[in-house]
């Protein structure tokens, strides 16, 4: 049989919908965005407000949207069926204030899981290092430029408007989690005795 992999996961845009801010930003700033319209991960320029105003606002809404956050599609479906050969192993920038809204989040959705890793900020290569990932998942652009880099493992990236930038050949652009679970299958044939 072959060795279990470790995959590294991040949550937020990745096994979560890419969308799930968007109902409250349109609320709050009486804005109507789409996903569509969200070309760069920082939504400051797009909000009309600086960096501050818009932690200030993360500081107030986070936990709920997290709570609330949806399932990308099909994600459920794939991650219950790799769980059973390897770990699951989730890696998010969600701080350590969020540990249980994110733990209860899991459980209430029947999502498997390893370990979950609340970095607290987006640069996640420390704790990808020490986790002794095989291959990661990500929406955000230069955290999967970086992982793919400085470790040279294969690095999913979901496919959304907002990070469709060049990417080194081992950052794999797939559009969906049936796409993400058709490559990483074969990667696993290719990999399985390593």
């Amino acid at each position: 049989m072959a060795p279990k992999k470790r995959f590294g996961l991040d949550i937020d845009g990745t096994v979560t919908h890419p969308g799930t801010f968007i109902p409250y930003l349109n609320h709050h700033f009486q804005k109507e965005l789409t996903l569509d319209d969200i070309k760069e991960y920082d939504l400051t320029g797009l909000l009309e407000i600086t960096t501050e105003d818009f932690w200030k606002w993360m500081e107030v809404h986070e936990g709920t949207i997290y709570q609330e956050a949806e399932l990308a599609e099909h994600a459920d479906k794939v991650l219950h069926e790799w769980q059973k050969e390897h770990e699951l192993i989730y890696i998010t920038a969600r701080g350590q204030h969020l540990a249980d809204i994110t733990k209860n989040w899991f459980l209430h959705h029947t999502l498997p899981f390893d370990h979950i890793e609340l970095v607290g900020k987006h640069d996640k290569l420390e704790a990808v290092r020490s986790l002794n990932i095989d291959i990661f998942f990500e929406d955000k652009h230069d955290n999967a430029v970086a992982i793919a880099e400085e470790f040279n493992i294969p690095v999913i990236l979901m496919d959304t408007p907002y990070n469709r930038l060049p990417a080194p050949n081992n950052v794999i652009r797939v559009t969906s989690w049936l796409e993400a679970r058709s490559w990483v299958d074969t990667w696993l044939k290719q990999h399985s005795y390593q």
